[in-house]
């Protein structure tokens, strides 16, 4: 038996650093917009849905072919809700309102436009033919805690945030390592139920090139966004 896979994208009102960000405009469409139509070209995703406290959101994931079965409460659209708490949430009320019993959860962050179907696939592969309870996304780290990040401590001297034994010297020798990115999240049902941190069970990882893990954040990440973007569809009239 398949499976039922939830799609969500969790997109909340309120947003400090750019106000209204879920629905600015990027490349002539609405930052969200790329969240769905990359949710919608996934196969394996049974039903795509957007949770939100707020109107005119949900009123553009309409337009843009995504269900807005119910609304995100307050309490969970602050800047200081723990994510997950909403994943929990959207899932037992799909469950409630549907009758339908959820197996697995994909998230797919709107703040991460130029990423793939492809890279939402590759992470529900990876959770449905393993053991894992979640799937996360990462890129290569530009920096290594082994060679050249340091921490300050108390009377601001800096130190190597991990020490070893073996003092490293070029970034080449150091262990890899790697930032978790906003690309995709899937995660069993019956883990997300139980757990209370996204990262407390068995982890599993897609590794995402760069150039489709930009994480907007900022204006200047915006323009970035659309840079790439442009540059994209440039390539794209050439061939």
């Amino acid at each position: 038996m398949k499976p039922y896979i939830l799609g969500a994208i969790f997109a909340r009102g309120g947003s400090k650093g750019i106000p209204g960000k879920n629905v600015r405009l990027l490349n002539g469409k609405p930052l969200i917009a790329y969240a769905i139509e990359t949710g919608l070209a996934v196969p394996l995703i049974n039903k795509l849905i957007v949770s939100t406290d707020d109107e005119t959101i949900a009123q553009v994931a309409r337009r843009y072919g995504a269900h807005v079965p119910f609304m995100r409460p307050a309490e969970l659209a602050t800047d200081d809700s723990p994510e997950i708490l909403s994943w929990k949430q959207a899932t037992t009320n799909f469950e409630q309102l549907t009758g339908q019993k959820v197996d697995v959860l994909v998230s797919i962050p709107t703040t991460s436009p130029l990423k793939e179907s492809s890279d939402v696939e590759q992470c529900l592969n990876k959770l449905l033919q393993t053991q894992a309870d979640v799937v996360i996304t990462v890129q290569e780290a530009h920096k290594s805690p082994y060679f050249n990040m340091v921490r300050m401590d108390a009377i601001g001297n800096a130190h190597l945030v991990i020490k070893t034994k073996e003092f490293f010297t070029h970034r080449q020798n150091v262990p890899p390592v790697f930032d978790i990115t906003t690309v995709t999240y899937a995660v069993r049902a019956t883990y997300l139920r139980r757990a209370k941190s996204l990262l407390e069970g068995t982890v599993k990882a897609v590794v995402i090139p760069p150039e489709r893990a930009l994480d907007i954040d900022t204006f200047l990440d915006f323009e970035i966004a659309e840079f790439l973007m442009k540059r994209k569809d440039k390539i794209k009239c050439k061939h």
